[in-house]
């Protein structure tokens, strides 16, 4: 605010200043060593309210390892990308095991996503879930989730033990974001 009797000062959005500083490490895309655990690429891609792909958006993920615990030996389980011309990146990871949440229920296994995007007033959480996974319907945050909108937090199996996920900023099929 300004001196007394004034008004408020408009808010600084994110971005988009990533690509210079903070995502010049690409080896922040690879998690995992190759005894870690089942392997897999996931790759991500972020989609304005218009539907066109975001070029310069950031996202970090932070996951659990086989064993569902988090930063264990021989894997970081944090991962950091810029977004390519095409609004994707992709993370050389392992798929994650089940984690218990702060009253020991099992979720079933998941990736947690912070996107960071110009346009934003502050970054962006989430989670990807790993679609036809038989524990989808036990997980507790899942379930708080309206079940028309799970879908915009499931990514679909590819070719070879890839796995391919959008995020939508907006519109149809906007992904499902969370409060914290």
């Amino acid at each position: 605010m300004t001196q007394e009797g004034g008004i408020a000062t408009p808010s600084q959005t994110v971005g988009p200043f990533f690509h210079f500083a903070v995502t010049a490490d690409d080896g922040l895309g690879v998690l995992a060593t190759p005894a870690a655990g089942e392997r897999l690429r996931l790759r991500i891609r972020v989609f304005d309210g218009a539907g066109m792909p975001l070029p310069d958006a950031m996202i970090e993920i932070y996951q659990a390892n086989v064993s569902g615990e988090y930063g264990s030996s021989g894997f970081s389980g944090f991962g950091r990308l810029a977004t390519q011309a095409d609004g994707s990146c992709v993370f050389e990871t392992i798929r994650p095991g089940r984690v218990t949440d702060g009253q020991g229920r099992a979720q079933a296994a998941h990736v947690n996503v912070c996107l960071f995007a110009r346009g934003l007033l502050r970054h962006l959480y989430t989670r990807v879930y790993f679609a036809g996974d038989p524990d989808l319907d036990a997980d507790p945050l899942l379930a708080l989730v309206p079940s028309e909108r799970r879908a915009t937090l499931l990514a679909s199996p590819c070719a070879s033990g890839s796995w391919a996920w959008d995020i939508r900023l907006q519109g149809t099929g906007e992904t499902v974001f969370f409060d914290l």
